[in-house]
């Protein structure tokens, strides 16, 4: 249920993929004990100039540029004072939303073990149990301005499963941020392509005043993922109507 994204460390604010150099690519040889996809994943990461660069930024993942290249489009996090970030390891978003907006009350959560960072608070837990959500809002101690979810179940291969399953996620995650969102707030969730399903798409619509699908270059060209933006949080009235 995690983004599952590799390294460690901190880093800075730039969205580029590269510092400019052309790179060679590098070829890996199929060892021994190491699978032709496992292979292809390796040759992939040591290819990829978003990899180098989250490592010579000291991002905890490549992932971090997707959030930095989406608040460039969308600026959510521009005032923002109480943050969630659910599937949050290994940290990446929450490194960018820390550097973004200093002070701000940032809460983590993941069923995976996440190091530490500073000023965010590291929740270990199952967003799907039941004192989940409870634990996440006594830890914010107010309401939240910004909902991130990355949170993705583990693929099964079948791209219709998968997409209904990621969807059944987002949903809730969504419910999560309309009981925790104040007036204005935007929700952030990771979607497959084709974008939300109708009921989804609807409660969305029906809870913020604007909803936008968006795949910032930093997301693999070969992935199906795209991300939803809902910003301008109607309220608890507008939820129940």
């Amino acid at each position: 249920m995690s983004r599952g994204r590799g390294s460690s460390g901190r880093g800075g604010g730039n969205s580029g993929g590269g510092s400019g150099q052309r790179q060679v690519a590098v070829r890996v040889k199929t060892a021994r004990k190491r699978t032709h996809s496992s292979t292809l994943w390796l040759q992939r990461q040591l290819n990829d100039p978003y990899v180098a660069e989250a490592k010579r930024q000291g991002y905890r993942s490549r992932a971090a540029f997707k959030i930095v290249q989406l608040d460039e489009k969308f600026g959510f996090f521009k005032g923002a004072k109480r943050i969630v970030d659910l599937g949050a390891a290994p940290g990446g978003w929450s490194q960018v939303a820390a550097e973004r907006v200093p002070g701000a009350k940032i809460v983590a959560l993941d069923i995976l073990p996440m190091d530490e960072l500073p000023g965010v608070e590291v929740l270990l837990q199952d967003f799907l149990a039941d004192e989940a959500p409870e634990r996440l809002k006594a830890a914010l101690g107010g309401p939240a301005d910004v909902v991130l979810s990355d949170m993705a179940p583990p693929t099964t291969g079948h791209t219709k499963t998968d997409h209904l399953r990621i969807i059944g996620m987002c949903e809730m995650a969504l419910e999560f941020a309309i009981e925790v969102l104040a007036p204005n707030g935007v929700f952030v969730c990771k979607v497959f392509q084709g974008g939300t399903e109708g009921t989804l798409l609807s409660r969305m619509k029906q809870c913020f005043a604007s909803v936008k699908h968006a795949k910032p270059p930093a997301s693999r060209a070969d992935s199906a993922e795209l991300y939803v933006v809902a910003a301008g949080f109607k309220g608890q009235t507008a939820a129940e109507g």
